[in-house]
């Protein structure tokens, strides 16, 4: 595995595939492990006005 740091030069398609391969290539604890470090950085981006779609009665994962 790379260092987390280093710099690639890659085609969006190269990216992809690499980045698709990155995602088979983990054991399901990892994928879950991953998508929740994901959402918790994703947290940094939370906006205090609501959703549109909340007055809506649509369906919203938050």
């Amino acid at each position: 595995m790379e260092p987390k740091n280093s710099l690639r030069f890659e085609t969006k398609e190269e990216a992809n595939e690499r980045r698709m391969q990155e995602a088979l290539n983990r054991t399901p604890h990892e994928r879950l492990m991953f998508f929740l470090k994901m959402v918790q950085e994703m947290q940094v981006f939370q906006t205090s006005k609501p959703h549109p779609n909340s007055f809506k009665n649509n369906f919203i994962i938050e």
